[in-house]
Order: structure tokens, then C-alpha cells, then sequence
């Protein structure tokens, strides 16, 4: 009798890639990092990664997917408290909560996706997929609030979020993070 051997994968070879794809872009930029970078840091042979990945544009959408897995895990946690002016204001909680990361890289999102607008491959587009979850998601929490301008309100949050970014990383200084997102809950309180 012959036994054939069945090659067996590593389980979650892939997803942490995708994980190490979406830290290292975040942490060096989309032109600054390459697949050894990523290889490195999910702790993957270099050879390994052309099987699940061909190039390094599909490590970056793999990123841009984790991004976007992420987002839905945290809008699945946040969707479990009681009123939308709570989701609202844990959401901002889990941004300031990453004050000490935005001020050393920028928002992971945000960040991307500026620098994939200055491409003209489309990854700029998958990207703004992932804001624009966000941003229904937060426009939904407004008109749960009875809010008519539940779409203004939502555009003025996620721009006021990611201004706070820019200016957070551009200093180094997580305080000021933490104290927009103190306005931005005295603000939301104020809509009610």
C-alpha cells in the first residue's frame, strides 16, 4: 500500500501576513515597505509569501482587507450598547485609546489612504471602501439620534477624527488626541 503525503498548509499563514502587511504599511508607508518587511514581520519565510501573495500590490489589499475585517469586528462590539450616542462615543473611546500609535504613524486608514491617491492602480479606491463603512455606519448612529442632518454630522466626526490625526502625528503629541475626542463627546452630547 502507498501512502501519499498531503501537503498541509500552516494554519493562518495568510491571515498574518495580511496582519504584518497592514502594521508595516501603517508603521513605514506603502512605498517605503517591502515584501521582506512584511515576511519579516509575520514571521514568514520570503519564499513562502509568493504563494499566497504575487505581488506586493496584493499585500496591500490584503492590509486594506484587514483593515476593513477590523472595522467590522469593532462596529459588531460597538452595535451591542444600548443608544447610538454610547456607540458613538466608544468609538471615540477606541480612537483615543490609540493615541501613543496615531502619534507615531497616523490613522492605519486614513493614512493609507492618502498615500494610495497619489497611485493610479485603484487601491485608493478599495480604501475609501473601508471609510465609507465607517462613515454609514456613524451617519446610521445620527439618525438614530433623530438627527435630519445625520450625513453632515457623520462627515464632520470622521474629518474632525482624522484632522486630529494629522495633527497628532505631525507634533507627536497624543494630548491633543485626547482632547478632541473630550470635545467630540461634549459635541455629541450637545446634538441630543
Amino acid at each position: 500500500m502507498t501512502h501519499s503525503k498531503s501537503v498541509r498548509q500552516s494554519p493562518g499563514k495568510r491571515e498574518r501576513l495580511a496582519a504584518a502587511a497592514a502594521q508595516v504599511l501603517h508603521e513605514q508607508g506603502v512605498e517605503q515597505t517591502t515584501i521582506a518587511d512584511i515576511a519579516r514581520a509575520a514571521d514568514v519565510p520570503l519564499g513562502n509569501v509568493y504563494y499566497y501573495f504575487k505581488t506586493k500590490d496584493q499585500l496591500v489589499e490584503a492590509a486594506i482587507d484587514a483593515h476593513a475585517q477590523s472595522l467590522r469586528s469593532m462596529i459588531g462590539v460597538l452595535d451591542e450598547l444600548p443608544a447610538p450616542q454610547d456607540r458613538l462615543k466608544a468609538l471615540l473611546n477606541g480612537w483615543v485609546e490609540q493615541r501613543e500609535l496615531t502619534a507615531r504613524h497616523g490613522c492605519p486608514t486614513g493614512t493609507m489612504a492618502s498615500e494610495l491617491d497619489k497611485r493610479a492602480d485603484g487601491l485608493d479606491q478599495s480604501v475609501a471602501k473601508v471609510i465609507q463603512v465607517l462613515l454609514d455606519w456613524v451617519e446610521q448612529q445620527f439618525q438614530a439620534m433623530g438627527r435630519s442632518d445625520s450625513r453632515e454630522l457623520a462627515v464632520a466626526l470622521i474629518a474632525a477624527y482624522q484632522g486630529i490625526s494629522l495633527l497628532t502625528n505631525t507634533f507627536r503629541d497624543p494630548d491633543l488626541m485626547a482632547a478632541e475626542g473630550r470635545r467630540l463627546e461634549r459635541w455629541i452630547d450637545s446634538l441630543t
